[in-house]
């Protein structure tokens, strides 16, 4: 188990927010010819990144790849507004607050379930044993984040209310600091984070996702790009249904190439890609539905300022030939 210091030395390596120095160069325009992709440390995205698989695919339209790492999905999505990026992955909330606050994002393929490596996790000596128990205490997630998300519907699944609880809004590391020190009640957080701290001496799991709800993971990309550039948009994603089979037939190798690309120790690695459901598909009218509950979720609560409507920022890929 890790005790306080080997918890926040794992958590050290890990990245900030945004890239350094990406606020002080700014937004920059489309590039010709590139493929800029954020991704995160844990999924899909790292193993295309390894294996070189999305660039194998686009060489033959004449375009490269960049790669650009975030901590979690809201920083990667403001990139994404700001111009930053042309494409990347998050969980199910990130996009939900973007396209409230007029970001002009669509979705283009879904990972249903991909979120399950999630969950609310407790620190040594807790006396919470129940998510009703919950009520009253502070619990932490990352703001417009999946775990914001996961949190509303564990206290809905309790019977609570979100003003039950004093919502401790920290990114991942911050997070990780506060419950080290025992200063949070509760967290709410995802893999790799969630896998490494869970083996935290004496933490213990109130909760998993697959317990509480559904998680969907969702490729996403600028709206100019997917509709400027829709060829290459559709070669990276079905590559990425390539590299979502071989993940699925291959845990142990998967493993170890994302140990390897984000330095997250094997073990801690390996529990999040157990748990992993690597399948990658279409926008169908069910995960659109779903994710139309999620943004409702968040209006009803005034978590975000106004109705939005899922189904205007999907993505209609072009038809195949043949």
């Amino acid at each position: 188990m890790l005790d306080r210091r080997a918890l926040l030395a794992a958590f050290a390596a890990l990245p900030a927010a945004l890239p350094a120095g990406f606020a002080a160069r700014g937004a920059r325009a489309a590039e010709p010819g590139v493929l800029r992709i954020g991704y995160q440390k844990n999924g899909i995205l790292v193993v295309a990144r390894q294996q070189g698989i999305i660039e194998r695919r686009l060489a033959p339209l004449g375009h490269t790849v960049r790669w650009v790492e975030f901590s979690f999905g809201p920083p990667l999505l403001e990139a994404l507004a700001l111009d930053g990026i042309d494409f990347g992955q998050t969980g199910d909330a990130p996009p939900i607050f973007a396209q409230a606050a007029r970001s002009n994002l669509v979705y283009a393929a879904a990972q249903e379930a991909g979120g399950s490596g999630a969950g609310i996790l407790l620190p040594k000596g807790s006396g919470i044993r129940s998510l009703a128990d919950l009520k009253g205490k502070r619990v932490a997630f990352a703001k417009a984040s999946s775990a914001h998300n996961l949190t509303i519907a564990a206290l809905e699944k309790a019977g609570l209310t979100y003003a039950d609880i004093e919502p401790v809004t920290l990114a991942p590391a911050d997070a990780a600091a506060a419950f080290a020190r025992g200063s949070i009640d509760a967290w709410t957080i995802w893999d790799p984070y969630f896998a490494i701290a869970e083996a935290g001496e004496g933490v213990r799991i109130l909760a998993s996702a697959t317990e509480i709800a559904p998680q969907t993971n969702f490729f996403l990309a600028s709206r100019p790009f997917a509709e400027g550039r829709a060829p290459v948009l559709a070669a990276a994603i079905d590559a990425l249904g390539e590299v979502a089979t071989w993940c699925t037939q291959n845990r142990g190798a998967v493993a170890e190439l994302l140990s390897q690309g984000t330095g997250v120790p094997l073990a801690a690695t390996r529990r999040a890609v157990d748990r992993t459901d690597y399948v990658i598909g279409p926008m169908t009218e069910r995960v659109i539905a779903a994710q139309q509950r999620v943004a409702d979720r968040f209006h009803a609560l005034k978590l975000i300022p106004k109705p939005i409507r899922i189904a205007d920022a999907v993505w209609a890929a072009p038809a195949r030939n043949g």
